[in-house]
């Protein structure tokens, strides 16, 4: 399903690149690989690359230039601003005009418009369609999609986006997609904050976990959060779905834009303390769940 005002349109056979195959973009590339899009991989560690390559039978480029060199569509997935502009300024010098590079990364707003002018200047369209889901979403081709840029790139680029996603959703110009994700992430880590806060005050009162997630599941708590991660950080699970250190650099990005826009975020500026503090301690790689592990210390006495 997408949004009634993307129609797709892709008159040109897509010879889809992924540039990094992470625990999102590798699932990502599964499923282009499976619809027949793609033609490339590209990533920083070379073992995951060939990893993917041997599973799926996609060859491997050399570099973000010569992947660039034989597509006409680019996804990128990587982990920050500074990487995304990293690999995209390997790409003039060989990237094909009228070609479509789209970053489905969480980047600032401000990233992605830099950008889609590097690309314009080179006859190429640049689309922001950053993905809510989790690794789950991904790898089950469920991902909601939040598009920001021009409507006839994103309807090009419509079997790409379908591939792994059950909804793409145009939100308007470059960067939109990025601003939604960020709104997303603030819900995000609210509804983490909350949930964990919750179960480990259940935990002190002893109730029984498994009649606890489901009554409380089926009323007006309910939420994704909940019913994904719920059982798992119960039983001190914490090693799939979405590394916390990427929430927290998340976080930083919705913090620069409340500072910009002058708007206070209370909750993101709790979430910022919390899991800065679990990344310092080591616990990076963990789920976001993990945050239940500092809600299950004791007080600060004074």
């Amino acid at each position: 399903m997408h949004s009634d005002q993307v129609v797709a349109d892709s008159p040109v056979p897509v010879r889809a690149g992924v540039i990094g195959l992470g625990a999102m973009g590798a699932p990502m590339a599964g499923h282009l690989a499976e619809a027949g899009l793609l033609v490339g991989v590209w990533n920083r560690t070379a073992e995951r690359a060939q990893r993917f390559s041997a599973q799926s039978g996609i060859e491997v480029a050399g570099s973000p230039a010569e992947l660039a060199a034989r597509c006409n569509v680019i996804l990128t997935c990587v982990s920050a601003d500074a990487d995304l502009l990293e690999v995209l300024q390997q790409l003039p010098g060989s990237i094909r005009p009228g070609s479509v590079v789209v970053d489905t990364s969480t980047v600032n707003p401000a990233t992605a418009r830099q950008a889609a002018a590097l690309f314009s200047e080179l006859g190429c369209g640049f689309v922001d369609a950053p993905v809510s889901g989790g690794v789950e979403g991904a790898k089950n081709g469920t991902l909601s999609v939040m598009a920001g840029g021009d409507i006839a790139n994103i309807s090009r680029l419509m079997p790409v986006l379908e591939s792994f996603a059950s909804t793409v959703t145009h939100m308007g110009p470059v960067g939109a997609g990025q601003a939604t994700k960020a709104v997303n992430q603030v819900m995000v880590a609210g509804i983490a904050e909350a949930v964990c806060e919750a179960l480990a005050l259940a935990e002190k009162l002893k109730l029984p976990p498994e009649r606890l997630l489901s009554v409380v599941s089926a009323g007006a708590a309910g939420s994704w959060f909940l019913d994904h991660r719920g059982e798992s950080m119960l039983k001190s699970r914490f090693d799939v779905g979405f590394k916390l250190s990427l929430l927290l650099k998340d976080l930083k990005i919705c913090q620069q834009l409340a500072r910009e826009l002058d708007i206070p975020l209370p909750v993101v500026d709790a979430a910022v303390v919390d899991y800065g503090a679990l990344v310092a301690a080591g616990e990076g790689d963990n789920d976001i769940s993990g945050l239940i592990r500092l809600k299950r210390r004791p007080a600060d006495k004074e």
